[in-house]
């Protein structure tokens, strides 16, 4: 059992963004949020990471609420990437990539932590890249980098925040390749939210849909790639096609 959220609430005002959801994310496993825009997934990811605060409810982690786990401590067992994730700083992607020991290292560098650097610099394919300024990357490679960086945090849970927003078909698939080895060859937890759902349907174990804020249904791919669970979701007809024992959504014909 990795991560547990009971009761999560969360409003903006009269807006319940967040209402009374409870899920459980299962270990070593990548588990892909879907739903249509405003349905409160990025909110409820930024609640687990805590980067945002519930109005009322809990997250566990590992068995520990959040609110009894210092920041520093949680900083070592959970990363999280978010949809914005630019930094302002002229940075080269090994200065990047070291940001993820800060939990570790508060800023100076122990041989161990320029271990685990290059090991997820080269686990990621950017060794030519290392010296190269953030700036001067394509999308695809910059997104690279960042996941770099939370491997380097060296934590058994990554989140990610829509981690294919502006890229190309290649780069997606690049990135949906490496999410899905850091679960196969590294035992990591993935947890993503993600728009594209024929990508949750080829890359994930687990998909949990939301809907208004609410949690609306949950389950594994087989039953959550089906035509009557998605039009409940996204509120049109979405036929389903099986292309090489992948199930895929035709929302593109309607």
């Amino acid at each position: 059992m990795a991560i547990e959220i009971k009761a999560i609430n969360k409003s903006y005002g009269d807006k319940k963004v967040v209402d009374n959801v409870s899920v459980t994310i299962p270990k070593g496993a990548i588990t892909s949020f879907i739903g249509p825009n405003g349905a409160g997934k990025s909110t409820l990811l930024a609640i687990i990471s805590r980067l945002l605060s519930a109005d009322s409810g809990d997250v566990f982690l590992n068995g520990q609420t959040l609110k009894q786990q210092k920041s520093a401590d949680i900083a070592k067992q959970l990363a999280i990437l978010k949809q914005s994730n630019h930094i302002n700083l002229r940075l080269t992607v090994e200065d990047l990539v070291a940001f993820g020991r800060f939990p570790y290292s508060k800023g100076n560098l122990t041989k161990i932590d320029r271990t685990f650097i290059d090991n997820a610099i080269a686990y990621m394919g950017l060794d030519e890249l290392r010296h190269q300024y953030i700036e001067n990357l394509s999308g695809g490679q910059r997104q690279r980098a960042y996941i770099a960086m939370t491997l380097a945090q060296d934590t058994d849970y990554i989140l990610l925040d829509e981690p294919l927003n502006n890229l190309d078909m290649k780069h997606s698939v690049q990135i949906m390749k490496v999410l899905r080895q850091l679960v196969t060859e590294l035992n990591k937890t993935v947890v993503i939210v993600i728009h594209d759902i024929n990508f949750a349907s080829c890359y994930s174990d687990y998909i949990i849909a939301m809907k208004d804020g609410k949690l609306v249904q949950q389950g594994c791919v087989a039953d959550m790639m089906r035509s009557d669970i998605l039009q409940e979701i996204y509120n049109m007809p979405i036929p389903i096609q099986e292309i090489e024992q992948q199930r895929i959504a035709i929302y593109f014909r309607n």
